[in-house]
């Protein structure tokens, strides 16, 4: 009999050691299944969409190459400053306009606080009825300077960046021809008197087959040098190229 007790211990310990290797293998196979399920079917899916971040704009604007910083707002250049104007003002009077300093502009008042608003003071005109000392105009040398009627060339005039007006700052103008070539006035009147029977000023003044005639004539044996004598000293004649005298 004591050999049989060991031996059902033993019996007892194997069934238990079955009974509970059965519960882990049946218990791992739910999991398993489960997991499997869960692969197969991942249930709704959702989708991100990655916004790339707008970059910076590090431009500078070329206007700003224009303004002066930290200067006064009221002397600032007309490209840097963005005004309301009313064109409806008595032309040539006083009239003041609200304006306001553009993106990347700094200025300050006469008390030198920042400031972006501010008042401006000026007369009442178009920027094309401007004096000419407050605008540039193109220059033309195809044209006569010397002749009659004066000759005019079409130009495209700017106003100066200080100067405030009405409208458009950049408009077209007809323009009297005033160029030179660099001739002198008084070079010219002195060979005229002094060497004027040999040609010397008309070859001067770039006016090469007159300067032969007078050569060979003998300066129209003294008429023709008299007459050029009178002619460039009232600037009837000029330079061949149609420029003025300096």
């Amino acid at each position: 009999m004591k050999g049989v007790r060991p031996l059902r211990g033993l019996r007892a310990l194997c069934r238990v050691l079955l009974f509970l290797s059965q519960f882990c293998i049946l218990s791992g196979g739910e999991q398993s299944q489960a997991l499997a399920q869960s692969i197969k079917d991942p249930g709704p899916t959702r989708t991100f969409t990655v916004v790339p971040r707008a970059a910076e704009s590090t431009e500078i604007p070329p206007y700003v190459m224009k303004c002066p910083s930290n200067g006064l707002c009221s002397r600032l250049p007309a490209d840097c400053i963005d005004c309301t104007t009313n064109f409806s003002c008595v032309y040539g009077k006083p009239v003041t306009f609200d304006c306001a300093v553009k993106p990347s502009v700094t200025c300050v008042d006469q008390d030198f606080k920042s400031q972006k608003n501010f008042i401006i003071n000026m007369t009442c005109r178009f920027c094309w009825q401007l004096p000419e000392t407050d605008y540039e105009c193109t220059n033309s040398t195809s044209c006569m300077t010397v002749s009659c009627p004066r000759q005019r060339y079409p130009a495209n005039c700017t106003v100066r960046d200080h100067v405030h007006c009405l409208g458009n700052r950049t408009f077209p103008k007809m323009l009297y021809c005033n160029w030179t070539g660099g001739y002198k006035w008084s070079t010219a009147l002195a060979l005229s008197i002094t060497l004027g029977g040999f040609g010397a000023d008309r070859f001067y003044l770039g006016q090469w087959r007159e300067g032969l005639g007078k050569l060979f004539s003998f300066g129209g044996l003294g008429i023709w040098t008299l007459i050029d004598v009178l002619l460039i000293g009232v600037g009837y004649v000029g330079p061949a190229d149609g420029s003025l005298y300096i």
